[in-house]
C-alpha cells in the first residue's frame, strides 16, 4: 500500500519548510505554500541559487501574520499585505505576476542579511500565474513555486540514489511537498494521475533538477563530486534529457490530504526516461 510519509509547507520560497500531518489543496498548491518571495530590486525573484542565507531562514504563517526567524539576525513579524498594499510585477523564471508589497521592515531585516537590496512580497491573486501549457490544462495556475503546484517524492527513490551516491541525501535537499512511501523505486515514473484521499491529482511532468540538490539542507556545504546530480546525470533523465527527481502534480480539485492517507495510482503509462 501506498501512503504518505510526510507533507510539508514552504511559506516563503527558498525559505525553510514546515511539516505538517494535514493540508488543504488549493488549485494552486497545498494552503501557504510559496505565497511569498524574496525579490531583488529589479522584481526578479531570487532563491537559494542566488543566496544560501534564504534556506536558514525559519518562516511560519499564522492567521495573517508571517514570523521570519534567523539565527542571527533575529525574528520579525510581518502582517499579510491588505488590499492597499503597493503593487509590483514580480517575475518567476519567464512568468510576470503581480504582487504585494511586504513591510518596509521586512524588506530592511533581510536586505541587511544579503547586504543588498531585497523586497519580501505576497502573492493574493490566485490566478495570477498560469502553468506551462505544454503541460498543463487551461484554468491551471500556481503560486511562486519554480512551475507547478505541487512536487511529490518517493522515499524509496531517495534511498535508492543514497545507494548509489554514497552519501547522506536528506530527503530535503529535494524540497517536495508530499513524500510517498510502499512503493518501489523510481515507480513514480510511470504515474499519469493519482489519488490521494479524496483528492486527485494529474501527474504534469518530472522534476527537473539544479545545483540546490548538491547542497547540504543545513550548513550549505557542497557535496563531493556534483552529486547526487552527478549520478542522476547518468542514471535519470526525462525524455527531453533534463536530470529529474520526483514529480511535479497539478490538483484537479481543492480538498485535504493528511499524512498516512492512501495513494491510489488512477492512470500509469510508459516511463518518461531516457
Amino acid at each position: 500500500m501506498i501512503t504518505i510519509a510526510s507533507l510539508s509547507i514552504y511559506p516563503v520560497k527558498s525559505m525553510k519548510g514546515v511539516s505538517v500531518k494535514s493540508a488543504k489543496v488549493d488549485l494552486i498548491g497545498l494552503a501557504g505554500d510559496r505565497r511569498w518571495m524574496v525579490v531583488d530590486e529589479n522584481g526578479k525573484f531570487q532563491t537559494i541559487r542566488q543566496h544560501f542565507e534564504l534556506s536558514q531562514i525559519e518562516a511560519v504563517e499564522e492567521g495573517d501574520v508571517l514570523r521570519l526567524t534567523h539565527p542571527t539576525q533575529g525574528t520579525i513579524t510581518v502582517d499579510v499585505p491588505g488590499g492597499s498594499a503597493p503593487t509590483s510585477i514580480v517575475t518567476v523564471w519567464r512568468s510576470e505576476v503581480e504582487s504585494r508589497h511586504a513591510s518596509d521592515e521586512s524588506s530592511t531585516f533581510l536586505s541587511d542579511l544579503f547586504g543588498r537590496t531585497v523586497r519580501l512580497v505576497y502573492l493574493d491573486n490566485v490566478a495570477g500565474r498560469a502553468v506551462n501549457p505544454r503541460y498543463s490544462t487551461p484554468g491551471d495556475h500556481v503560486s511562486f513555486a519554480d512551475g507547478y503546484p505541487i512536487l511529490l517524492a518517493s522515499e524509496a527513490s531517495r534511498q535508492d540514489l543514497e545507494d548509489r551516491v554514497g552519501i547522506d541525501l536528506d530527503i530535503r535537499r529535494f524540497r517536495p511537498n508530499i513524500v510517498v512511501t510502499g512503493v518501489d523505486p523510481w515507480a513514480e515514473d510511470t504515474w499519469r494521475r493519482i489519488q490521494i484521499g479524496a483528492v486527485q491529482f494529474r501527474v504534469a511532468r518530472p522534476c527537473g533538477r539544479c545545483v540546490v540538490t548538491t547542497l547540504d539542507p543545513d550548513t550549505g556545504a557542497k557535496a563531493p563530486a556534483n552529486e547526487p546530480l552527478a549520478t542522476l546525470g547518468k542514471t535519470h533523465r526525462a525524455s527531453d534529457g533534463e536530470i529529474i527527481f520526483g514529480q511535479n502534480l497539478i490538483p484537479i480539485g481543492p480538498g485535504r490530504i493528511s499524512v498516512d492517507d492512501e495513494l491510489a495510482v488512477m492512470e500509469s503509462g510508459p516511463s518518461n526516461l531516457l
